[in-house]
């Protein structure tokens, strides 16, 4: 068995050389790469993805991440399309073919096949002398030197370096149609990540309840308030009008201080008047970064001019957006 050294220095060569083969691959992003992303952004049909073997699972990693970002795409295993998967492809659609040696039995029998239905082909390969290149109307080159495998056979560097020109045309493709955080949100409504560039504000104070308290109120009242709300916080309001918020955190500062007299005390004389707000309609990311950014656990929903509700960095976080 190797030693612990032995096994860190052979992953750290590993990275080493996939990260030097990725860095090679500058060296293919060309005229026809920028041709390629105004033909699919031209298009009115799909992308089909197809490949075979270790290549079929980049293939359907590349759909994936198309399909995320707005590029509508679907994923054939070139094997299949022989058994009656072509018929998923329609006219208009464009087929990125990945082989890393453009040559196998299954890409030499399909492509003549995607020819004679008039299917434009990209070739995405590692030898532009092979089958799939000389017979695509595009080329990009995913060339590598050498696998990570000591003995040059496994697909390790190949794929990754297939994986990364993937990536190089899903965000040349997002970035050419501007594609938003909001863009995004629209495909990807559940989960952490949804809740992130979906959540409203709205969402999370609706259900606390709405502490208030008027400015000439007492100290003890405001205590009460802030008590029964369970918010930890409490506005000062005088006719729907924000004037000011008092946390808990006012509280014991006022009690902390012996030169006071509390019990003379009003709501407006602990309050903060300028205390950080939110629109009820702004994203819940949002509020969490106001929140992290001024260090503080509570934040004023408004609605306009009118108070609306506070929401507490509970509620952010119970959400599990982070």
């Amino acid at each position: 068995m190797k030693s612990i050294n032995e096994i860190k220095s052979i992953a750290k060569s590993t990275i080493e050389l996939e990260g030097q083969s990725i860095l090679k691959l500058l060296d293919f992003i060309d005229d026809d790469f920028g041709k390629v992303v105004q033909e699919i952004l031209n298009s009115k049909g799909r992308l089909i993805v197809t490949g075979i073997g270790k290549s079929a699972n980049i293939a359907q990693k590349m759909v994936s991440t198309f399909n995320s970002t707005g590029q509508p795409s679907i994923f054939m295993h070139a094997a299949d399309a022989l058994h009656g998967d072509l018929g998923n492809i329609q006219s208009e659609d464009i087929v990125v073919c990945i082989s890393k040696s453009g040559s196998t039995a299954e890409i030499k029998t399909l492509i003549p096949l995607l020819k004679d239905m008039g299917n434009s082909i990209i070739a995405i390969t590692g030898n532009s002398e092979s089958y799939l290149s000389q017979q695509s109307n595009w080329t990009i080159l995913s060339k590598v030197d050498k696998e990570a495998c000591p003995n040059n056979l496994a697909p390790t560097t190949s794929t990754t370096a297939q994986l990364v020109i993937g990536d190089a045309l899903a965000v040349s493709l997002l970035e050419c149609r501007n594609f938003s955080d909001l863009d995004f949100a629209k495909f990807h409504p559940g989960g952490a990540l949804g809740k992130k560039l979906f959540l409203k504000v709205d969402d999370l104070c609706s259900d606390n309840s709405m502490p208030s308290v008027l400015p000439n109120e007492t100290i003890k009242n405001v205590i009460v308030e802030i008590s029964n709300k369970r918010l930890g916080a409490t506005a000062v309001i005088e006719n729907n009008q924000l004037l000011g918020l008092i946390t808990d955190g006012d509280i014991r500062r006022m009690l902390e201080n012996e030169g006071s007299d509390w019990s003379t005390l009003k709501a407006k004389d602990i309050m903060c008047d300028k205390p950080k707000t939110i629109e009820w309609n702004e994203l819940a990311a949002k509020a969490l970064t106001i929140m992290e950014d001024n260090n503080i656990s509570q934040l004023i929903v408004c609605k306009g001019d009118s108070y609306h509700g506070i929401v507490h960095i509970h509620d952010i976080l119970k959400e599990g957006i982070l």
